[in-house]
């Protein structure tokens, strides 16, 4: 009877072990697949960010993955992307992956719309053109998207702008965007940035100048444009200011050079000089109806720091170190430039 008794014993330990077994195969399995689908590393690191354009539905977002080659295992990525009920909760932007990232952490990320920003940098940019393109380049609007809303009058003079001098809003600086920011949302924030940097104190210093704002960063174009170097700025502002004072045409070359669209100009001739343009400051007085480039800020606080000085004429120095040769005089003036055209003549710089 005790023998009978342990076989039975045995038995049902063997089938229970079997059944343990069979269990431990069944979880492993699926614990196996679980861990393909949602948990293994699926990211190449082919591409350092997804972009999701604006209105771009699933299925074009994943042909967009499997082009680049961004999945290890696309068979993977598409059972979890169903399983998580992604294709009706997909979000647009940029959204940074890295290698080894599992399908569950990016579908969480995209679904939430929890997009990685732009960094924008942005400084002496030359005209709106250049300033749309960098954009354009960095974010998911065309530039011609952009030059529509700068170019946009009903906007911009709500804003107290004007299409000519609506550049001098963009204050140079690093900016954190989202990438699928539109034209007119990313103007608006702008706008806010402009406010922040005319603070009282700056407002006062232009209004001592009888400048408002918009002169201010108009004039402080033409003097970025002189200067090679930050620490003369204070002295051509200072210098400009006594021109547009005392009623004298500021004729800056810079303007000319702006207004003929030649920026490979390297000696300004009369037959520049003759275009008749309203920001060519040899024939038309005070300032000219919008900056000649993006100025930086440097050169904006160097306006409404002016150096008090009484110069009235100021040249290249004839050694062409990038600095300038000032005068107070016409006579003064005309020797420093007769030094500086000889020098010009020695190199061959006729144009």
């Amino acid at each position: 009877m005790i023998l009978e008794h342990d076989k039975k014993a045995k038995k049902s330990t063997k089938i229970i072990l079997a059944i343990i077994l069979v269990a431990l195969a069944i979880g492993g399995y699926f614990g196996l697949n679980i861990y393909k689908t949602y948990l293994a590393g699926n990211i190449t690191g082919s591409q350092k960010y997804i972009y999701v354009k604006t209105g771009m539905d699933y299925n074009g977002f994943l042909h967009n993955l499997l082009e680049k080659g961004i999945l290890k295992n696309p068979d993977a990525f598409e059972e979890a992307a169903e399983k998580m009920n992604l294709p009706k909760n997909l979000k647009p932007g940029r959204y940074a992956v890295k290698e080894g990232m599992n399908n569950r952490t990016l579908i969480n990320k995209l679904k939430a719309g929890n997009q990685d920003a732009v960094k924008l940098k942005f400084q002496n940019i030359r005209k709106k053109e250049n300033f749309a393109a960098y954009l354009a380049k960095n974010m998911e609007a065309d530039s011609l998207s952009f030059i529509k809303v700068l170019d946009s009058a009903a906007l911009v003079e709500k804003y107290g702008f004007t299409t000519e001098n609506v550049y001098t809003m963009f204050i140079p600086n690093t900016y954190e965007l989202y990438w699928n920011v539109s034209p007119t949302e990313f103007f608006e924030k702008m706008v806010k940035q402009y406010n922040k940097f005319w603070t009282e104190e700056r407002k006062n210093k232009a209004k001592a100048l009888n400048l408002s704002p918009i002169q201010v960063s108009i004039l402080a174009s033409i003097v970025d444009s002189e200067a090679l170097y930050d620490k003369e700025m204070p002295t051509i502002a200072g210098l400009y200011l006594n021109r547009l004072n005392k009623g004298i045409l500021l004729q800056a070359d810079p303007t000319v050079i702006f207004a003929n669209d030649d920026f490979t100009i390297k000696r300004v001739l009369n037959s520049h000089l003759a275009l008749d343009s309203k920001y060519n400051t040899y024939k038309y007085a005070g300032l000219p109806p919008g900056p000649i480039m993006m100025p930086s800020i440097n050169a904006i606080d160097a306006v409404l720091n002016r150096e008090n000085n009484n110069y009235i004429y100021m040249c290249a120095k004839e050694d062409f170190s990038g600095y300038h040769a000032f005068a107070e005089t016409r006579e003064q003036h005309e020797i420093n430039a007769n030094k500086y055209r000889a020098a010009m003549n020695k190199r061959n710089i006729y144009k």
